[in-house]
């Protein structure tokens, strides 16, 4: 069974806010999960005038149902102005979805859950080395 997840991009400023917001949507669960990316390039125009800047990217893990709320946190949050946030829906294992809906208290909402036994192998939802519930108790 595959069902929709979703995922959030954002870049930040630095390492630092980027943990410190995702320790509070983690907090609030509204998201499930994020991966930093330290060391991202980012070049734009901003205000008619082309720049660059070194920034952190975070790729934010959540439910469908979860998808709209973090933004909305996400921005509240945020150092920048205008922060670039962007969400999509995605396709996603069986698995993946069990998990983010247990996390962001989204399983009732939506009424799903995975069958027992499609997480197969043991494999982190999450993208492996902590990204998730693996070898962790949780289901």
């Amino acid at each position: 069974m595959i069902g929709k997840a979703a995922l959030i991009w954002c870049p930040f400023g630095n390492e630092a806010e980027a943990r410190e917001t995702l320790e509070q949507l983690l907090n609030e669960r509204l998201v499930a999960c994020g991966n930093i990316l330290p060391g991202v390039y980012s070049a734009f125009l901003w205000e008619g005038k082309r720049d660059h800047s070194a920034e952190c990217g975070v790729l934010f893990k959540t439910a469908a149902a979860r998808l709209d709320a973090a933004m909305t946190r996400l921005e509240h949050l945020h150092s920048y102005d205008r922060p670039a946030i962007s969400g999509w829906t995605v396709r996603a294992s069986a698995g993946t979805i069990d998990w983010l809906e247990a996390e962001t208290g989204t399983r009732a909402e939506t009424g799903t859950r995975a069958e027992a036994g499609t997480r197969g192998g043991g494999r982190d939802p999450g993208g492996g080395r902590g990204g998730g519930p693996a070898g962790r108790g949780a289901q």
